[in-house]
């Protein structure tokens, strides 16, 4: 399937997104802030389908690696996660480079319903 880094501060909700989109088959590497996410990045050479993020981390926000990630490799598909409504607010001027923001807290079940459309919308 697919291959994600998945990028959350929390350590639990990291592990269990990861084990949840495991159960489609996808490939997922995880990063605790956006300045770890940024180096893995880097070191792979941005080959990812997919960079989940939380929006709210220390060191390097979501919105901070989004931008970042998105100038260095323009085909990489970004989808943003977040608990804040305020954060959410701050994602609406990102449409052009996020595919999606998804509101915490969701199931394992809606997070992998929503992967599966982003991931095929970027396919095409």
């Amino acid at each position: 399937m697919s291959r994600i880094l998945v990028v959350d501060d929390e350590e639990p909700l990291r592990v269990l997104v990861a084990r949840g989109l495991g159960l489609d088959g996808h490939s997922c590497l995880t990063a605790a802030d956006g300045a770890e996410a940024l180096d893995i990045l880097l070191a792979e050479e941005g080959r990812f389908d997919l960079l989940l993020t939380d929006i709210r981390m220390p060191l390097m926000d979501g919105i901070a690696l989004a931008l970042a990630a998105k100038q260095r490799f323009p085909e990489l598909t970004i989808m943003l996660m977040t608990g804040y409504a305020e954060q959410r607010e701050r994602a609406k001027s990102l449409e052009t480079i996020v595919a999606e923001v998804m509101a915490k807290p969701f199931t394992i079940a809606e997070l992998r319903a929503t992967v599966m459309k982003v991931i095929e919308r970027s396919i095409g």
